[in-house]
């Protein structure tokens, strides 16, 4: 799959070996491909398949369930969209690793945009999303005024410009390329120096986003939530700070490795501490820590939506009335063919 944020990806044939370019260059380096195509391509689909059922059931509940009334019904519904923005490029993603869209130049635009929209759009709105908590725990008071349904709009549609400028270059300059080996990639189709740069500018502004400004914003938030937690004697405390450090290692966990391979690659392209062996390396990385975040589309409903007390009383209450017209149904048309048989056997 590419990387948001690398230059160069592994060729997408079955092949032991892909070819990396130091543009800097002119020698090739050869690595040898260390994951397994097969098993990528089933990750792509495991992941499509939990994070459409996660995020749409959001979707369904906030729009004809709950209806969307507070800040954080904003926030959840924009963050279940853009999971769902990642999850639909997968597919594409998936037949691409198989070497099925090797001549498709609009798909290869059409997956970098929406996946870097996905990726952007995604941290931006866990970001707002902690700061609306932060609000609403530690200046509870003084925030009603700024946590409303139309400063929540605002802030939506400031985040989602963001990220599709962010997403838009990489969309622009991405084409089908072939290698020296005629092995055809979805890469930077880098013809100039400016294109170089763009590609350069949007590797560290997504290394700002993600390691400068989100993740500090999350930590401090946070942090600040639990000072006040503290404090308070309520029977929910020990579950809300467990809640809360699971949000902040999540965070961790599926964001900086994959955020620190991005600053590597991005050093390396520099050419500090450039090499084939250093490239075959960061290579590695960029992959398997792409890999990881990718699974934020099927950990951002549970964290933020399905361990909320007031969507799951939702979510059951729906479950039940569902059940229960299962169980109505189910007797009713027993009898319905008891009755039926009972008819047939009466004589006239």
């Amino acid at each position: 799959m590419k990387q948001t944020g690398s230059t160069e990806r592994m060729t997408t044939t079955e092949m032991n070996t892909s070819t990396y370019f130091n543009y800097y260059d002119t020698e090739p380096c050869y690595a040898e491909n260390e994951l397994n195509p097969t098993i990528m391509v089933a990750i792509f689909y495991l992941v499509f398949a939990l994070g459409l059922l996660g995020n749409s059931t959001i979707l369904w509940m906030l729009l004809k369930i709950m209806r969307i009334k507070t800040m954080t019904d904003v926030c959840l519904l924009n963050l279940a969209i853009s999971d769902l923005i990642t999850v639909f490029s997968l597919p594409s993603w998936a037949l691409y690793n198989k070497g099925h869209l090797s001549e498709a130049n609009a798909m290869c635009k059409l997956m970098v945009g929406t996946y870097q929209l996905g990726f952007y759009s995604s941290i931006l709105f866990v970001t707002l999303m902690s700061i609306d908590r932060y609000l609403a725990i530690v200046h509870a008071v003084a925030s009603l005024g700024a946590r409303t349904l139309r400063y929540a709009v605002i802030a939506s549609s400031v985040i989602w410009t963001i990220s599709f400028c962010a997403a838009l270059p990489g969309a622009l300059f991405h084409n089908m390329i072939k290698d020296t080996e005629n092995n055809t990639q979805c890469d930077w189709d880098i013809k100039d120096g400016s294109v170089k740069n763009w590609k350069l500018f949007l590797n560290f502004s997504q290394n700002t986003l993600g390691l400068f400004i989100s993740l500090p914003v999350t930590i401090y938030c946070y942090i600040r939530i639990l000072l006040v937690l503290r404090r308070t004697k309520n029977s929910k405390r020990g579950r809300a700070i467990k809640l809360i450090f699971a949000i902040v290692i999540v965070f961790v966990i599926f964001w900086v490795p994959y955020n620190v391979a991005v600053l590597l690659k991005s050093l390396q392209d520099l050419e500090v501490g450039d090499s084939c062996e250093n490239s075959q390396h960061v290579q590695t990385a960029l992959s398997v820590t792409e890999i990881i975040a990718l699974a934020h589309c099927c950990i951002n409903p549970v964290i933020y939506a399905f361990v909320g007390e007031k969507f799951r009383k939702c979510l059951a209450r729906e479950f039940s009335k569902w059940l229960l017209c299962l169980k109505i149904y189910k007797p009713a048309s027993m009898h319905s063919k008891t009755s039926e048989n009972e008819t047939s056997n009466t004589p006239i």
